[in-house]
């Protein structure tokens, strides 16, 4: 005896013009939105991998069209670190950049902690203050600057005047510090005094942990200007190449009559890579920290 299955009935759904017309316009979204962020991802990454792959030409071919290495120029890395002066600027560097981060960060925190949880007379003035320095040029003020620390203390030559001046704070990391630390509730500093908490150490064991992203972010600000910094060494430390960066010393690299642009490009390579990797490590504390900043004015 046999047994007839009967066919299984197909469901059918009508799909009705509107869900069409809804259903191809979010697919047109999704590949607008997505195009654009492809473009912008071109538009910051291709000029890293240009000097990347120009800095593995050869002398000649970094002066022709050509955007692929004929051969593979490995060695050029290996005199720019044979270059006289470079592992002296990197020392510079780390210092200049090493040391003025902590000093920043050391020296605004309690500025920052004062103009966030105190309530004193002239706290908006002081407030006002930090950000009018913030609106100030260095221009402006680099000659009586200069005068003072290259006449009166003779540090021209130095990046002592880059320096020291770090440990009086930096009116951006104030702000920013003071931004965060507003949104830290005020119970918890309450309740760290009826501990008996005083106010220096309510902020070492209460305010600090809790504000680890945005002293990450200050630092991480801090770090990358005194890396790139350019201006400054320009001023006091030109006359001696024992106390150059490594973006002042980059200028070496080009000739009056002649500039090995595969050199040029091996080199800011070297110096692009440490910021690079320390973002690519530290993105999201520092996106953390820079988000909570805005919270509460």
């Amino acid at each position: 005896m046999t047994q007839v299955l009967d066919k299984p009935v197909e469901l059918t759904t009508t799909v009705s013009p509107a869900e069409r017309t809804a259903r191809r316009r979010a697919l047109l979204e999704w590949v607008a939105v997505h195009s654009l962020g492809v473009a912008a991802a071109l538009f910051f990454v291709l000029p890293f991998v240009f000097v990347f792959l120009t800095s593995l030409m050869s002398d000649t071919q970094a002066l022709s069209r050509d955007l692929i290495p004929h051969t593979w120029q490995w060695g050029n890395y290996r005199k720019v670190f044979d270059t006289p002066g470079f592992l002296t600027w990197w020392k510079n560097t780390l210092l200049y950049a090493g040391a003025g981060t902590v000093i920043t960060v050391v020296s605004s925190i309690p500025v920052a902690y004062a103009l966030a949880k105190f309530r004193f007379r002239g706290r908006n003035l002081s407030l006002m203050l930090v950000i009018s320095m913030m609106m100030l040029p260095p221009q402006v003020i680099i000659i009586p600057m200069y005068l003072f620390w290259a006449k009166q203390l003779d540090l021209s030559g130095t990046l002592w005047p880059l320096i020291i001046p770090m440990a009086f704070g930096d009116a951006f990391s104030i702000f920013l510090l003071r931004q965060f630390l507003m949104t830290i509730p005020n119970e918890y500093l309450d309740a760290a005094k009826v501990d008996g908490c005083g106010d220096l150490r309510t902020l070492l064991k209460v305010v600090l942990p809790m504000a680890r992203p945005g002293i990450a972010a200050v630092a991480l600000f801090q770090f990358f200007y005194a890396w790139n910094d350019y201006f400054g060494p320009q001023i006091y430390a030109s006359e001696n190449p024992g106390a150059w960066t490594l973006s002042y010393g980059l200028e070496s690299f080009k000739g009056a009559h002649h500039t090995d642009w595969n050199l040029t490009m091996a080199a800011t390579v070297l110096v692009m890579a440490p910021v690079i990797l320390v973002f690519f490590f530290a993105q999201k504390a520092f996106v953390e920290g820079v988000t909570l900043t805005g919270v509460k004015g």
